[in-house]
């Protein structure tokens, strides 16, 4: 209800018994009350738009189903995700993996590799080490051939067996949406990531291509969250958010771990 609305309906009523304090009185605190309940029920709206319950649950079957199919898909588009990129595409991949501020000797776990699109550009920070992670054995052959002393690991990210804090910085770029276990994904992530350490989910093409690949992918994809829905999402496994940016043609949210 508006509050022009509100004013129109209560204020002739009000106005009839201005002379009379007594029913001046016994009119003015019923609407008192109802524009504060009003108000009360207006920032309860408010507070819920864009948020939505914690991430969904599917079962055993259902994941194993989406994963065999996406290994299947990008088993066969190696290729697909060589330069070169799309205008634009290479500078954002640069902000990508800037936001992140990977120390010299940092840990890194590149999530979703693909064919190692991030790693080159993870390289020019000096880690430790690169773990890379993929459904797909064909990328992560690529993977291998291409860029010596990454370690490969060909698995559901939810499924590494990294030990507990061993990693700084987890990119999950342009394959949130893929990933059908996120309870049991950033489960992986509160253990693994140590404290103060970063998660950045991203995409270069923005948010709104997911909805462009949708219509003729094999598996289901979600979207990528909004800023109050990511930290709804984000918080029970001790993480929050640190940079959030939504741009036509740039994702990139960069959360931290508590401390």
């Amino acid at each position: 209800m508006c509050s022009g609305l509100m004013e129109s309906c209560w204020t002739p009523r009000h106005s009839r018994f201005k002379s009379s304090g007594k029913h001046s009185q016994n009119v003015v605190l019923p609407l008192t009350q109802f524009r504060i309940r009003v108000l009360v029920l207006r920032q309860k709206v408010a507070v819920f738009r864009g948020l939505k319950m914690p991430f969904k649950k599917l079962d055993e079957e259902e994941i194993a189903r989406i994963n065999q199919l996406q290994q299947e898909r990008f088993d066969t588009l190696v290729d697909a995700f060589e330069p070169p990129l799309p205008a634009g595409v290479p500078e954002r991949l640069s902000r990508i993996v800037a936001a992140a501020a990977i120390e010299k000797g940092a840990f890194v776990l590149d999530v979703g590799t693909g064919s190692g699109i991030l790693i080159p550009l993870i390289q020019q920070y000096e880690p430790a080490k690169i773990h890379a992670c993929d459904l797909s054995q064909e990328m992560l052959k690529h993977v291998q051939n291409k860029y010596a002393g990454v370690e490969t690991h060909w698995c559901d990210v939810r499924d590494l067996t990294l030990p507990t804090h061993s990693i700084d910085v987890v990119f999950i770029n342009a394959c949130y949406g893929n990933i059908a276990d996120k309870p049991g994904t950033f489960r992986l992530m509160t253990r693994v990531v140590k404290p103060a350490g970063k998660i950045v989910i991203s995409h270069p093409l923005g948010k709104d291509f997911i909805g462009k690949l949708k219509p003729n992918c094999p598996f289901p994809l979600d979207d990528f969250p909004g800023e109050a829905e990511a930290r709804t999402l984000l918080s029970p496994f001790g993480f929050d958010i640190h940079l959030f940016l939504d741009e036509p043609e740039l994702y990139l949210l960069v959360a931290m771990k508590h401390t």
